[in-house]
């Protein structure tokens, strides 16, 4: 009974990784409240709170002239979903469990898993949040019209990997620096408020303006997600190639940093703080 099973071929182990990895992203998305559907419904209410904000702003001060022709409410949700997308899934993997975690006193625990945890409960409950709020919409305000629903899906799942990605990175940079890494998150989900584009259309910024959001993934996701969504708007300032390029680039850099910590990391780094 003291004699611990290994898993003698690498379909078990896969299987056995897959649902230890279940069981942790079930509790990521329960966290917030003991019953899953009150979590669910929080974490979708951040949504929707997000998106009327921003409609009642807009039309406050004036700037629906300034969107794309076509569905106003569709123009606010592709800068929203994928701004929170990205955001979320950036904070749940720096915010995974490390290797001088509690939890990865447990045998099958381990960093990897904690960080595919992370990952999968942000996209299902962005995803469903999603699907919720346009479903809620189409019925209570009419019909919605999406141009290419795929390449708005697409977007949406580019935002969230280059946002794990970012993650990753500074997973792996926290046990060194945690106080740097818990000001600059921040200091990136603030920035990106602006620095995203869901606020203006791309295409009308001037070229000096450009150079200031070009080094931002979100900011070409969100203009490629509204070339997806309206029939007549073609994204001139951003590409598909940069955000890609810049998830697998950070993604392999959090990879190498999470391995070097892992090796060097100590739970008694933090006892003096």
């Amino acid at each position: 009974m003291f004699q611990q099973t290994r898993p003698r071929s690498r379909l078990s182990s896969a299987l056995a990784m897959a649902e230890v990895t279940y069981h942790v992203a079930v509790r990521q998305v329960r966290k917030t409240h003991g019953n899953a559907l009150v979590a669910l419904a929080v974490n979708m209410l951040q949504a929707v709170i997000f998106v009327l904000a921003f409609y009642v702003m807009f039309v406050m001060l004036g700037l629906r002239g300034s969107a794309i022709r076509g569905d106003f409410m569709v123009y606010i949700m592709t800068g929203i979903f994928l701004y929170m997308t990205h955001i979320k899934a950036m904070g749940a993997v720096s915010g995974a469990d490390g290797p001088t975690s509690p939890m990865m006193q447990h045998a099958p625990m381990n960093p990897i898993i904690s960080v595919c945890a992370a990952m999968l409960s942000t996209l299902y409950i962005q995803v469903l949040s999603v699907f919720v709020i346009l479903f809620a919409y189409d019925v209570g305000w009419g019909p919605i019209e999406i141009y290419d629903p795929i390449g708005c899906m697409g977007m949406i799942l580019l935002a969230w990997f280059t946002g794990g990605a970012i993650g990753l990175v500074l997973l792996a940079v926290k046990p060194w620096a945690p106080t740097f890494v818990s000001i600059f998150s921040t200091v990136y989900q603030r920035a990106n408020m602006i620095a995203s584009g869901k606020m203006f259309v791309a295409n009308q910024l001037p070229g000096y303006m450009i150079a200031m959001f070009n080094w931002n993934p979100l900011f070409h996701t969100i203009d490629q997600s509204r070339g997806y969504a309206f029939k007549n708007y073609f994204p001139h300032n951003s590409n598909l190639t940069y955000p890609i390029w810049f998830g697998i680039a950070f993604l392999m850099i959090g990879l190498m940093g999470e391995f070097y910590t892992r090796k060097h990391a100590s739970a008694s780094w933090a006892a003096k703080r």
